[in-house]
């Protein structure tokens, strides 16, 4: 049976009910008519307020910093503020993290696997509005469409390595005496990363999914030239399955930063996606403290939309150590 629609007709209120309804109206501040109908009152546009996403809850910088970033959308000129992540908010990031690397590098590889799919459901469901903050960061409409869904494919790409990879690089040693010897990957723990300036949501995710993948977490700063959209990301995120802790995301400035996360001891791996050679042999000097993998990539715009060269499980390999495995054989 169809559905009934009920129309009002405030035509048919009586006067008495309309004279009350106006006063009670008029008390508010918003305009009204006497005859039932209303207008609309002017109201000022609610801005967000952008936050960071550190063990699965939203915080501002520390040191209450923040970075104006333009709306190129916006003809008035106006700007938003972005919080400035300080050597505090690294060090608490880095705590969350390394709290968070056990537990997510102990669950099955399927289940990492069935909790990426989740994440890239959360970011079907926000497509629209991860493309309009890509636009306002400077992307026209097509582009900004097409990086989302790319983002969206890459993760559901890794969502399907999750519990494949290991078998490419797992091997079963020869060796003399009667001993089983194996060697398979497994997680470091914690690993930095620096994402590209663009492309801001896939290269971002792009950099971080082969690296959870296998169990580390991250602790990653943004694109500087598009912050915002990292941000709604976290709120995605947020929203998934994924373990609060496991994915933390900062917005500033990668030169103050980078070499506060060389330095720290509970990071075990550095990350580093175009960033300037100057800082970079300064972030591999600080890292010299325990020994850190440094890896970097100067992956251009296009390059990352290349699904076949940018989701292979080599990325995976990047940040894993292999464990070899003796055990005795025979009677």
């Amino acid at each position: 049976m169809a559905a009934k629609v009920v129309v009002r007709d405030f035509s048919r209120i009586s006067r008495w009910t309309e004279m009350a309804r106006a006063k009670d109206k008029a008390s508010s501040g918003a305009p009204v008519r006497v005859d039932g109908s209303f207008e609309l009152p002017v109201r000022v546009f609610v801005r967000k307020a952008y936050k960071m996403l550190m063990g699965g809850q939203f915080v501002r910088s520390e040191s209450g910093r923040y970075i104006q970033v333009a709306d190129p959308m916006d003809l008035g000129g106006t700007k938003e503020n972005v919080p400035w992540a300080s050597r505090k908010d690294v060090r608490d990031a880095v705590v969350v993290a390394r709290g968070a690397w056990e537990g997510w590098s102990g669950r099955t590889a399927y289940n990492r696997g069935q909790i990426l799919y989740r994440l890239a459901e959360m970011l079907e469901a926000r497509h629209g509005e991860l493309s309009r903050m890509l636009e306002r960061g400077g992307l026209d409409a097509s582009a900004a469409a097409a990086e989302v869904t790319a983002t969206i494919d890459r993760c559901i790409s890794y969502a399907g390595w999750a519990d494949k990879y290991s078998s490419l690089f797992a091997s079963l040693n020869p060796v003399a005496g009667p001993h089983f010897n194996f060697t398979v990957p497994e997680s470091m723990g914690v690993v930095a990363v620096v994402a590209p300036a663009r492309p801001a949501l896939l290269g971002l995710l792009g950099a971080v999914l082969p690296i959870i993948t296998s169990g580390n977490t991250v602790v990653v700063i943004a694109s500087e030239a598009d912050p915002r959209t990292p941000l709604v990301l976290g709120e995605a995120i947020a929203t998934s399955d994924l373990p609060a802790g496991v994915m933390n995301i900062l917005t500033g400035r990668s030169s103050e930063v980078l070499v506060h996360l060389a330095k720290h001891m509970d990071v075990s791996a550095l990350d580093l996606h175009n960033v300037d050679p100057v800082l970079v042999k300064k972030a591999e000097e600080a890292a010299i403290g325990n020994v850190k993998r440094v890896r970097t990539r100067a992956l251009d715009e296009v390059g990352w939309f290349d699904a076949e060269g940018a989701t292979s499980p080599r990325w995976i390999e990047r940040f894993v150590e292999m464990k070899t495995i003796w055990h005795p054989a025979g009677s």
